[in-house]
């Protein structure tokens, strides 16, 4: 059975996009050079309220790649793969081809 984690309020799932440790030509590239600061959007969280109680809903969607912090957000296990959740507001921003 397979699991499906819906964040709550205004929080991200996110899978670390996991960077390759060799160049094209096969040149072998050393830990420090190969940073965990993007993922992939699994899923999101319905949004917030503000005071007034109007639905702030969040700007992202499932599939986006985002540059992440280099600390902060949970780690979550589901089926045997690593997942963080972090806020909106802790996303730093997205990246585009």
């Amino acid at each position: 059975m397979a699991k499906r984690l819906i964040p709550a309020f205004n929080r991200v799932l996110v899978e670390k996009i996991v960077p390759s440790s060799k160049t094209n030509t096969g040149i072998l590239l050393p830990e420090k050079s190969s940073k965990l600061n993007s993922g992939k959007v699994v899923a999101i969280g319905p949004g917030i309220r503000d005071k007034d109680g109007k639905h702030i809903p969040i700007s992202l969607k499932e599939g986006d790649v985002v540059f992440l912090p280099d600390y902060g957000g949970t780690e979550v296990k589901l089926e045997g793969k690593e997942f963080h959740l972090y806020r909106e507001d802790d996303i730093l921003g997205t990246l585009h081809d």
